[in-house]
């Protein structure tokens, strides 16, 4: 069986000193314009330092209209090459894989809502032809911007009702021409940024997918396409699937029986990768997760709470994460800042109430 410790060779060819995959977290704590803050370097390097064989950016913005977050650490603009430069030095000092997550809000964005129909929850407008492309070419855009400041890869946010997953969604996605109807349609997006971002970025440049295969309109079976063709077409390293519970079955009470993470275990991997997030908080959590199928699994709530979880693990194969709710002093501690501390207090249970 694969351990966690074993190395992982990508198709582009970088390999990965280990299994551990940092997860793409949100934190809120760059400058407002976008500009890395030393409170995010020091979170996203003690992770590297901490042993992981991949360490992942926050949802990173491609497009100033796109920030989705407060404090969202930006890609999208020539003065955050300085700051990015730095936090990519950094990350590859200590070994691990730096990787940037592109994200663009969509319909979540902070000032301008823009999704493929519009929304009149969200109060969100539907995209123009030209608004469509030139999201496209900012996403190409911002991984040639990373690629320049040292990452070593990229990967696209499709997951969570962003912009490149309401693309995906038959009920946020109404479109009637090329970027919309059937599912081929409806992905052609994803796979242009894929394209264009091969074509624009040297070869040994890891691209990785983050997709999401419920809510937000999302079909279970569709998605599972979209992972084979991103697997067939053998353009992109590695699928992260955001799966919340990665024991969880599906919503679909046609689907259920089996677990959701079986869909995708099941399809011909071509070299591609497949990874998974979702309560994995012990050394048990991720030999079950390897043992399931998978290649690797990333860690969010595990690795905010132990900045070295791979050290601990591969020292203790029974390492468990402590126990939440945990006290602000303790995230301190682990590199969290006090607004990224504030920022954790939206998950239920996780910091305690303060005195």
């Amino acid at each position: 069986m694969t351990a966690l410790t074993d190395p992982l060779k990508f198709s582009s060819g970088a390999t990965l000193t280990n299994r551990f995959v940092l997860s793409p977290l949100t934190n809120c704590q760059s400058h407002p314009d976008g500009v890395l803050s030393d409170e995010e370097y020091r979170w996203l390097t003690m992770r590297a330092e901490g042993g992981f064989g991949l360490t992942m950016t926050c949802a990173a913005s491609v497009q100033e209209e796109g920030v989705g977050f407060p404090g969202q650490l930006g890609f999208h603009d020539e003065k955050h090459l300085p700051g990015l430069t730095r936090l990519a030095a950094k990350i590859n000092e200590e070994g691990s894989h730096s990787v940037v997550q592109l994200h663009h809000g969509g319909l979540r964005s902070l000032a301008n809502p823009k999704a493929p129909s519009s929304d009149e929850k969200l109060k969100a407008e539907a995209m123009t032809l030209d608004e469509i492309q030139h999201s496209r070419d900012k996403f190409i855009e911002a991984a040639v911007r990373a690629e320049r400041a040292g990452f070593h890869g990229a990967e696209l946010h499709g997951a969570h009702g962003y912009l490149i997953c309401s693309f995906l969604s038959p009920e946020l996605n109404r479109r009637d021409d090329a970027y919309g109807g059937d599912p081929g349609r409806r992905s052609r997006f994803l796979f242009e940024l894929i394209d264009g971002i091969r074509a624009a970025t040297k070869p040994g440049f890891s691209l990785g997918v983050r997709l999401s295969p419920e809510r937000w309109g999302i079909q279970t079976l569709e998605i599972r396409d979209v992972a084979q063709r991103l697997m067939s077409d053998a353009k992109t390293d590695y699928i992260d699937m955001s799966l919340w519970d990665v024991k969880k079955e599906p919503y679909d009470e046609k689907l259920q029986g089996r677990t959701l993470a079986s869909y995708f275990t099941e399809l011909n991997r071509n070299g591609t990768k497949l990874g998974a997030a979702g309560k994995i908080m012990s050394a048990q959590d991720c030999r079950d997760l390897i043992e399931a199928g998978f290649d690797f699994p990333i860690l969010g709530r595990a690795a905010i709470l132990h900045h070295d979880f791979p050290k601990r693990v591969a020292a203790d194969p029974n390492f468990q994460s402590v126990a939440t709710p945990v006290s602000e002093r303790y995230l301190h501690e682990e590199g969290l800042s006090p607004v990224f501390v504030t920022y954790m207090r939206n998950w239920a249970g996780f910091v305690e109430d303060a005195a």
